[in-house]
């Protein structure tokens, strides 16, 4: 049996966890905590989303490289952009790195220091983490369907 259905279901679904929580945070809980000028609404989401949110872009990482392996098989040929899917697949690990630095700078540069002063500098982070995910998704869409 071919794992492929599987592997892409589980992908989508780790998009939607991480995605979707991602909106939540920045729509709902963001604006919440820019109001109060609290940083400990913003750490108690996280810390509640990190349990699902993490295992979620965990599994995104390993199905999506899976996929890109299986539709793009030669990886020297992922940031070729020779066609729609080498196309998409380059886009997605390229917001995958811009995600992941973002990340890494949120992670050890601002939020152990958060405090109400810099709190509009991790919502920045936020907002920065929370488009790169939409555009994650959007280039699921543009893989699934072909190209545009």
């Amino acid at each position: 049996m071919d794992p492929f259905w599987l592997i892409l279901t589980l992908h989508v679904l780790g998009a939607t966890i991480w995605t979707g929580g991602h909106l939540v945070l920045t729509f709902t809980v963001l604006p919440r905590a820019l109001r109060a000028r609290d940083p400990a609404i913003l750490l108690d989401f996280e810390q509640g989303f990190e349990r699902i949110g993490i295992p979620a872009l965990i599994v995104q990482v390993a199905t999506g490289l899976w996929l890109a392996w299986r539709l793009v098989p030669d990886p020297g040929q992922w940031f070729s952009f020779s066609d729609a899917t080498a196309s998409a697949v380059g886009v997605k690990l390229l917001l995958l790195a811009a995600t992941a630095g973002l990340a890494l700078n949120a992670r050890f540069r601002v939020i152990g220091r958060l405090t109400p002063e810099t709190l509009p500098l991790m919502a920045w982070h936020v907002r920065g983490v929370t488009l790169l995910s939409v555009l994650f998704v959007a280039a699921g869409v543009y893989l699934g369907n072909g190209g545009f």
